[in-house]
């Protein structure tokens, strides 16, 4: 057996270092691009799923107003059909739906009053900024 493996090894061992750090350097650079761009495929790929996620709520949201406005129009006449003036049994269901909304705007007020600063977010965020500041602490 012969341990002269050729000319590669001889080309090898005479690297020097700073073509080994220049070498690793573009290998290490070449893996960044690809992930940058992989991370590029999979927001594409998300971005379009989402795009289509929106258009459908959007386009059910539409079907639901058109359902909620059929649905009161009925609501109206079934209140007619019980002895009442079409006008005052559609009123009563204007009514109704202005209570509704007022409930929903005073619970959405009360919600709105409890938000505050993420104190959470804040405390790391200073905490991280006094490990790293400079001073008796950091030395």
């Amino acid at each position: 057996m012969s341990t002269d493996s050729g000319p590669t090894d001889a080309a090898a061992s005479e690297r020097t270092l700073g073509q080994l750090v220049a070498d690793a350097t573009s290998d290490v650079s070449e893996i960044i691009h690809a992930e940058i761009a992989l991370a590029k495929a999979e927001l594409a790929i998300g971005a379009k799923n989402g795009a289509l996620a929106g258009g459908l709520f959007g386009a059910a949201g539409y079907l639901v107003l058109l359902a909620t406005i059929l649905l009161s129009i009925a609501a109206g006449y079934g209140l007619v059909a019980t002895g009442l003036h079409p006008g005052f049994a559609f009123l009563i269901l204007g009514g109704v739906y202005l209570l509704i909304a007022a409930l929903l705007a005073v619970f959405g007020r009360s919600r709105v009053a409890r938000l505050g600063p993420p104190q959470r977010a804040i405390r790391s965020t200073r905490e991280a900024i006094a490990a790293v500041k400079p001073g008796p602490r950091g030395r």
